[in-house]
């Protein structure tokens, strides 16, 4: 499998973060403006979406995001979805994770 553009300007975002605490604290309180800044392209939010970013690299502490509920009740769970819900959770959910937001296409040209 190809990884994306979006999935390596993620990846960049993450390794950026983590060398350097300047960046990071500019990330978290300005993410827009950061973002838009290190890729030299405007992001393209739909109306009325924001983007939070948390810092959790504490690692005495464990993080859960809870994501929006969908609006469509008869959405059918992925291969790796019903896996972590059997009990058979792996990294498979983090590439789905990444998929879905490299799904997003926030990025247009400037």
């Amino acid at each position: 499998m190809e990884i994306t553009q979006e999935q390596k300007m993620y990846a960049e975002i993450v390794q950026k973060a983590w060398e350097n605490a300047e960046f990071k604290n500019e990330l978290v309180n300005n993410p827009i403006e950061v973002i838009e800044k290190l890729t030299g392209k405007k992001l393209n939010l739909p109306e009325g979406k924001r983007i939070i970013v948390r810092d959790q690299t504490d690692e005495s502490s464990l993080y859960i995001n809870i994501p929006a509920k969908p609006n469509n009740d008869d959405i059918e769970l992925n291969e790796n979805q019903l896996e972590m819900v059997a009990g058979g959770a792996d990294t498979g959910i983090i590439k789905d994770v990444v998929d879905f937001l490299s799904s997003l296409s926030l990025y247009s040209p400037k």
